[in-house]
C-alpha cells in the first residue's frame, strides 16, 4: 500500500512540475499504473470492470497525448510544454487532457468507474487524479483556441447536469457533478486561468468532506441517504449544507468561484454565455436540491419491510457511546458505597 501511495503522489508530483511533454507523460502513465490495482481492490465483476474501462480510457487519452507531443515536437523541434504551438497538436492535447480528467465529450467511463469502486477510491479519482491533467491544461491554456475550451465547458455544465437529475447511486451522483464542475473550470480556462485553478481546488475541498462521511456512514443510494438521520444528525446536517455549496447556492462557499466565473464573462462581454452557464447550473442545483429534500425534510418509513441500513463499522465510537453512561452511573454510585 505504501508503494502504490508514493507511487501515485510521485507521478501526479512529476506530471505537474516537468517543462518536458515526455516526462508529463511518464509522471501520467505512472500515476495510472499505480492506481488501477486500488480499483481492483474489491474482488468483484464490477470491480474487474471498472478497471478495464479506466485502463483503456486512460491508455487511448496517453496515446493522444503523445500524438500530440511528438506532432508538435516535429513540426517545431521542441518538447517544452509551454512551446504547443502547433493547432493540430494543441487540439488533440486538449482532447486527451479532458479524457484523461472525465469531461465531455469523452467522460462515458467516469460514472462508471465510479460505481464499480470503493467510496475512497471514489475520493481518489474525482479529487487527486485530476489535479495534473487539469495543470497540463493549465500551463498550454494560452495557446488553446477559446471556442474549443468554451464548447468542451458548456457540454460537460449541460451532460453534468442532466445526467445527475435522474441517479439513485450517489456515486454516480457524484460523477455528473464531478463532470457539471469541470464545464466551469473548462470554460474559464480561456479567459482566467487562475480563476479556473481556484474553481477547481475549492470543488476538491468540498467533495472530499462528503465522500468521507459517506465512507463512515456506507451511504451509497439516496435510500441509505434517508435514514441517516437515525445515526448521525451532525452527518446528515453536514453533508446537506455541503451538497448546497457545491451546487453553488449563496450564501455557502461554493457560490464564491461561480459568482467570479460569472463576473469575468461578463467583463469580457460574453453575457449570452454567462446566461447559458446559469441556465445550466439551475439544472444541476435540481438534483442537490432533490438530495438535501431527501435528508432533512423527509423521514424514512418506520414500518417493518423498510429497509434500514444498520451500520456497525465505526465500534469504537459505538463502545465510547456505551460506556460513558456506564461511567457516569458507576461515578453516581461512589458516594454511596459505605467505607
Amino acid at each position: 500500500i505504501t508503494i502504490i501511495t508514493l507511487t501515485i503522489t510521485m507521478g501526479t508530483i512529476m506530471a505537474m512540475s516537468s517543462s518536458n511533454w515526455l516526462m508529463a507523460w511518464i509522471g501520467l502513465e505512472l500515476n495510472m499504473l499505480a492506481i488501477l490495482p486500488v480499483i481492483s481492490k474489491p474482488k468483484t465483476m464490477r470491480a474487474s470492470e471498472a478497471t478495464t474501462k479506466y485502463f483503456l480510457t486512460q491508455t487511448i487519452a496517453s496515446a493522444m497525448m503523445l500524438l500530440a507531443s511528438t506532432t508538435n515536437a516535429w513540426q517545431t523541434g521542441n518538447w517544452d510544454i509551454l512551446e504547443l504551438k502547433n493547432k493540430f497538436s494543441t487540439t488533440i492535447m486538449t482532447l486527451s487532457l479532458t479524457m484523461k480528467m472525465g469531461a465531455a465529450p469523452i467522460h462515458f467511463w467516469l460514472p462508471e468507474v465510479l460505481q464499480g469502486t470503493t467510496l475512497q477510491t471514489a475520493l481518489l479519482i474525482t479529487t487527486w487524479q485530476k489535479l495534473a491533467p487539469i495543470t497540463l491544461m493549465y500551463m498550454v491554456s494560452k495557446n488553446i483556441q477559446p471556442i474549443i475550451l468554451v464548447s468542451l465547458g458548456i457540454l460537460s455544465m449541460i451532460i453534468g447536469g442532466l445526467g445527475g437529475v435522474n441517479q439513485t447511486q450517489l456515486r454516480k451522483t457524484m460523477a455528473y457533478s464531478s463532470i457539471n464542475n469541470l464545464g466551469w473550470t473548462i470554460m474559464i480556462m480561456a479567459f482566467s486561468p487562475n480563476m479556473a485553478i481556484m474553481n477547481i481546488f475549492i470543488y476538491i475541498i468540498m467533495t472530499t468532506p462528503i465522500f468521507l462521511m459517506m465512507t463512515s456512514t456506507s451511504m451509497k443510494t439516496l435510500q441509505n441517504m434517508s435514514t441517516t438521520w437515525t445515526t448521525s444528525m451532525t452527518t446528515t446536517f453536514s453533508i446537506a449544507l455541503l451538497m448546497l455549496s457545491t451546487s453553488g447556492l449563496p450564501p455557502f462557499t461554493g457560490f464564491m468561484p461561480k459568482m467570479l466565473i460569472l463576473n469575468e464573462l461578463i467583463t469580457q462581454k460574453l453575457t449570452m454565455l454567462a446566461t447559458l452557464a446559469i441556465m445550466t447550473s439551475l439544472i444541476s442545483l435540481f438534483f442537490y436540491l432533490r438530495i438535501t429534500y431527501l435528508i432533512m425534510m423527509l423521514t424514512s418509513p418506520m414500518t417493518t419491510p423498510s429497509l434500514t441500513k444498520w451500520r456497525t463499522q465505526n465500534q469504537k465510537s459505538q463502545l465510547m457511546t456505551m460506556m460513558i453512561p456506564t461511567a457516569l452511573f458507576i461515578a453516581h454510585l461512589i458516594p454511596a458505597i459505605p467505607s
